[in-house]
């Protein structure tokens, strides 16, 4: 145990003076790039459609004839000018926007997903249109999440259809999203549900006792600190943490049931998670598939635009999420511990 100890201290110390250099560095190039104009994001539209049809004609260069490729661009050439001679019928074809959303336990993609939103809704023809997202989380932190599925809200709110396809996972946060869809697609093997709330937290107290060394928190307000890493952690605050916890867990659940009311909540809230087939018996999704399979045969009625949000980073972003990436990894590896701790 003595080794332990002192290795525990060995690699805090460890971690603190990384954690110290890497936060000089990010300042000082911070401070180098205050006085550059904050870099513009772009908003990038990709055409599916075109992107499915170029793939079926690079692989027909290698499986078909020459001259039945020949035959095959000739009327390709006709149908085009046939759709440039009836425009109005063209327009009135309908849309599907594809946005993308890839969820860490920070939700950090928020931004993106917002700012894509917000150019969609600008355009989009709600009497025709339609908008679907490619979600993958394992969840986070609950007011990230509920700041993520806000905006999938302003989606309903103009009662827009909105189909969310999860092909790996949708969990916890993630299914806090999901459940804003109008439609939900799961892969077989996805992975859905987690409909609870996680709080885990080491506390060195002891440790410190036994090193000799005084931890001091000073607070104003009987609840501004409930449990604490390196203070003495008492009966009151972790009764106040687990109603707090509760709390969230109602909040949670109220929310799911108020988009997806089809689900039996009880039988759903209890934290655990299924795979794509069960979480469709349990109502939790309306279809198996994948989101490739959607796509493919959203472009068979309709023009398909993939729209993505990309922000330029400078050096002193690029430092700051490298130590985020670091951090979100080592904080999930911790969290999966075993399958059904997600937070929320």
């Amino acid at each position: 145990m003595e080794f332990l100890s002192e290795y525990g201290m060995f690699l805090a110390k460890s971690i603190t003076l990384v954690a110290a250099v890497v936060f000089i560095l990010v300042a000082l190039v911070s401070a180098a790039a205050k006085n550059k104009k904050e870099p513009k994001g772009s908003i990038l539209v990709q055409h599916l459609n075109k992107e499915i049809d170029d793939f079926c004609d690079e692989i027909k260069q290698h499986v078909e004839q020459e001259e039945d490729i020949k035959k095959a661009k000739k009327a390709l050439k006709k149908a085009e000018k046939k759709k440039k001679k009836h425009k109005d019928s063209e327009d009135s074809r309908k849309r599907c926007y594809v946005l993308d959303f890839h969820g860490d336990p920070r939700a950090s993609q928020v931004e993106e997903l917002r700012k894509a939103i917000t150019a969609v809704l600008a355009v989009i023809r709600p009497d025709k249109d339609e908008i679907m997202l490619r979600l993958e989380s394992p969840g986070g932190m609950v007011h990230a999440y509920g700041l993520a599925a806000s905006q999938l809200a302003r989606i309903r709110q103009q009662e827009i259809p909105l189909t969310i396809c999860v092909d790996k996972v949708a969990a916890s946060g993630g299914y806090m999203m999901a459940c804003l869809g109008t439609k939900i697609i799961a892969a077989p093997f996805a992975y859905i549900g987690s409909i609870g709330v996680l709080l885990q937290l080491p506390n060195f107290n002891r440790l410190l006792k036994k090193k000799d060394v005084d931890f001091e928190m000073i607070t104003a307000g009987e609840y501004k600190r409930t449990l604490t890493i390196f203070g003495e952690n008492t009966d009151q605050g972790r009764e106040k943490m687990t109603a707090e916890i509760q709390e969230t867990h109602e909040l949670f659940k109220d929310f799911v049931h108020e988009y997806r009311p089809v689900l039996d909540i009880n039988q759903v809230a209890t934290g655990e998670s299924w795979f794509g087939k069960k979480a469709l018996a349990l109502n939790l999704v309306d279809e198996i598939g994948t989101s490739d399979e959607y796509i493919v045969n959203a472009c068979k009625d309709a023009d398909v635009y993939s729209v993505i949000y990309e922000k330029k980073k400078n050096l002193a972003d690029r430092l700051s999420k490298s130590v985020e990436n670091a951090l979100d990894s080592s904080l999930m590896k911790w969290l999966h511990r075993s399958p059904q701790d997600h937070t929320a």
